[in-house]
């Protein structure tokens, strides 16, 4: 009877016999066994990998040369088995050939966007994407003669409309952060096919158990683990998934980037995972609820959540999404003041940026993200200092409720 070893690989489930997302979020990309008949895999804490001698040696380079990805590695920059296990499981999650984990969000957005476009080349972005992915696209890469044409969220005739002979890339967020916009993935994928342009998705807010872009067509998905995925707030982390011709270069970027999780992070992602599907589904009850709760009361003036009909993009929604997810943004009448008495008063949410974590957080955007930002900039975004973002977690939905209810009637 053979023994798994410390140095073998973990097993690759490319394509697992099951399809439930809370089993593929707990199982996929795992080996049935581990060395020392552990029950949870090991955490592989090296920097480095060792060769039995020069014949070892030679035979890893030989077929190197002919694999994308070898059955071991050399050095920690380029993979470690813990970290390939975490990443099969996230690849299987979303239907995709490969994920690549780097080392935040952002991380998987500039990578992703500084090896497919060049010189020369243009961009199209929706307008209600992560602030710092803005000004990355619109500062950074402008430097490097990469042009950028920013449309309305969700508009896929104004999408259409600015492709052009030197348009390479469509790259947005749905849901939108902070106003949730959802963009119609399939008309997306289909507009580019049609121009050879290619589709880029950051679906952070969804999480795969609630949208799965690559179904619908898109090239590649983008997500910050940080948030959902890992769901605790204690680590930082970002994937890449999608087809393995996209991918290839993007892991060949990741070992000259650096831009790599350490086994320690890979594992504390692989335990979050495993209960991903319940909380999920909690999260997205607790915020179908709270935004119902919100919108009937008669201090708040607008709430944004698809699911509710109210939203602009709840037909959308409804057609791609199996949940709604647990982020919701919201004004209440009065000004930036009102909002900070309100949140002051509220005993469980934490005021914190982020999302996606087992604890509530709550946020005035205009003092989070865009503080240092021009007052005209901001209000030509749609964020007004009464603007509030609240990031549901798995609490009890009715204690959530009382807790709002109580700080409303402060305002």
């Amino acid at each position: 009877m053979s023994h798994t070893t410390l140095s073998e690989p973990p097993c690759r489930t490319t394509a697992p016999p099951w399809r439930g997302t809370s089993t593929l979020a707990l199982h996929a990309g795992a080996s049935r066994h581990h060395p020392y008949h552990s029950l949870t895999p090991p955490i592989i804490q090296t920097a480095t990998y060792t060769f039995t001698d020069t014949a070892d040696l030679v035979a890893f380079m030989e077929e190197r040369m002919f694999m994308s990805k070898p059955l071991r590695q050399e050095y920690g920059r380029y993979g470690n088995p813990t970290v390939q296990a975490v990443e099969a499981r996230l690849a299987a999650l979303e239907g995709g050939d490969e994920a690549i984990l780097v080392s935040s969000g952002m991380a998987a957005v500039t990578t992703t966007l500084l090896i497919l476009l060049s010189a020369g080349d243009h961009l199209i972005m929706t307008g209600d994407c992560y602030h710092r992915t803005r000004t990355f696209v619109q500062r950074v890469l402008r430097r490097f003669g990469i042009a950028c044409t920013v449309v309305p969220p969700g508009d896929l005739d104004a999408i259409a409309a600015h492709i052009g002979p030197r348009t390479r890339l469509i790259l947005s967020e749905t849901p939108t952060n902070p106003f949730l916009r959802c963009l119609d993935l399939e008309g997306l994928a289909a507009i580019a096919r049609r121009h050879g342009v290619r589709t880029v998705i950051d679906s952070t807010f969804a999480t795969p158990l609630n949208q799965r872009p690559l179904d619908f067509g898109i090239d590649l998905v983008i997500h910050s683990v940080t948030k959902y995925l890992a769901g605790h707030n204690d680590l930082m982390a970002g994937v890449i998934i999608g087809r393995g011709d996209l991918t290839v270069p993007l892991r060949e970027s990741q070992s000259m980037f650096g831009a790599v999780v350490d086994p320690t992070t890979a594992f504390a992602i692989g335990r979050g995972l495993q209960t991903l599907g319940l909380r999920i589904e909690r999260q997205n009850a607790n915020g179908l609820a709270i935004a119902r709760y919100l919108e009937g009361h008669p201090k708040v003036r607008r709430v944004w959540y698809p699911g509710l009909p109210s939203h602009p993009d709840h037909a959308v929604a409804c057609r791609q999404m199996r949940g709604f997810g647990g982020v919701i943004s919201f004004e209440i009448e009065g000004d930036g003041e009102a909002a900070a008495r309100f949140i002051d008063a509220l005993h469980l949410p934490h005021i914190a940026p982020s999302l996606g974590g087992v604890d509530s957080l709550i946020e005035q955007p205009a003092l989070m993200s865009y503080y240092d930002t021009d007052p005209e900039v901001r209000l030509s975004l749609g964020i007004r200092d009464e603007l509030i973002r609240f990031a549901v977690g798995i609490e009890d939905s009715e204690d959530l409720i009382a807790d709002l209810e109580q700080a409303l009637a402060r305002v």
